[in-house]
C-alpha cells in the first residue's frame, strides 16, 4: 500500500504580507509554519504504516524553505518525500495547485495513482479546502472529506467515519481514494532524536515543472483563473461599552437591561 501525504508550509498568521502588484501572498522572507491542519494527515498515514506496512511519501509545494515540512515528516517516520518547487509555480490558485500536485504525485508513483492520498482539511492561509478535492478530480479517484476515523481491510476496502454539519456519516469504498483528515482522527506523534538525525541527512527530491511534465499554461499565475481584484483590512471594531459589576450581580443585570433599552432591543 502506498500512501501520499500532501502538506503545506504557510506564512505565520501574525506576519502576513501581500504583493501589491499580484495580490498574492509574499512568502519569501516571511516566517513560516507547517499548516496546523496538516499535522494530522501524516499521523494517519504512519498508523497505516504501523498496521499494514504502508509506504508513506510526503509531498509539499512551495519555495526551497518548505523542505522543512518534509524533513519533519521524515523524522516522524515517513519513508520519503519530494518538494515541488519552481518560480513557475508562483502565484498558483487552488486550481493550478491541484493540477501541479496531481502531476507530481503521478510522477512520484511512476505514472500511476497511489492507493491513498491524504490532506489536512484546509490551509489556514486560504481556508478554501479546495486543493484536496481538486487533486481527486485530476487523479480521477473518489474523494472522502472530513475524515474522523479510518479502517482498512486486507482486501483493499476502507471504512471511514466523516463529520458533517448534521452529524457523522459512515462511508465504505475501495482504494484508490483521496481523503481530507480532521484533527479528531489522530494525535501527531513526536519525532525521536534518531529520526531527526536521519531526516537532516536525507536527500529530498526537488521537482520543477519539467520534472512533473506540467503544461506551462496550467501552472502558476497563467493557470490560475482566480483573480483578486482588491485586498483591504477589515474595519477596526470599537471596544464596546464596559460594565464593571464585579461582586454585584444585580447592578450588572440592571446595567445590561438599561443598555438594551437604549438600543431599542427590549422594552
Amino acid at each position: 500500500m502506498h500512501v501520499v501525504v500532501c502538506m503545506k508550509q504557510v506564512p505565520d498568521t501574525t506576519n502576513v504580507r501581500i504583493n501589491p502588484e499580484t495580490n498574492t501572498l509574499m512568502r519569501e522572507g516571511v516566517e513560516s509554519i507547517i499548516n496546523p491542519f496538516d499535522e494530522y494527515a501524516p499521523e494517519e498515514a504512519l498508523r497505516l504504516k504501523d498496521s499494514c506496512g504502508a509506504r508513506v511519501t510526503v509531498v509539499t509545494m512551495g519555495p526551497p524553505q518548505a523542505a522543512v515540512v518534509i524533513r519533519e515528516a521524515l523524522a516522524r517516520g515517513a519513508d520519503d518525500g519530494a518538494l515541488v518547487s519552481s518560480r513557475a509555480f508562483g502565484g498558483a490558485d487552488t486550481l493550478a495547485t491541484s493540477y501541479t500536485l496531481s502531476m507530481a504525485i503521478r510522477k512520484l508513483c511512476g505514472g500511476k495513482t497511489p492507493d491513498l492520498v491524504l490532506f489536512g482539511k484546509q490551509a489556514i492561509d486560504g481556508d478554501t479546502a479546495q486543493v484536496g478535492p481538486g487533486v481527486s478530480e485530476f487523479l480521477e479517484v473518489p474523494l472522502v472529506t472530513y475524515v474522523k476515523s479510518l479502517e482498512v481491510a486486507a482486501d483493499g476496502a476502507y471504512r471511514v467515519t466523516t463529520v458533517m454539519d448534521d452529524g457523522e456519516q459512515v462511508v465504505e469504498g475501495r482504494f484508490p481514494a483521496v481523503m481530507t483528515v480532521l484533527k479528531e482522527a489522530a494525535v501527531p506523534r513526536f519525532a525521536p532524536l534518531a529520526g531527526w538525525m536521519a531526516a537532516a541527512k536525507a536527500k529530498i527530491e526537488v521537482l520543477d515543472e519539467k520534472a512533473v511534465d506540467a503544461d506551462p499554461i496550467r501552472i502558476g499565475l497563467k493557470g490560475s483563473p482566480t483573480k483578486v481584484v482588491t485586498i483591504f483590512p477589515p474595519p477596526v471594531k470599537g471596544g464596546g461599552e464596559k460594565i464593571d459589576a464585579r461582586g454585584d450581580g444585580e447592578k450588572g443585570a440592571k446595567a445590561i437591561a438599561a443598555f438594551l433599552q437604549k438600543k431599542g432591543l427590549v422594552k
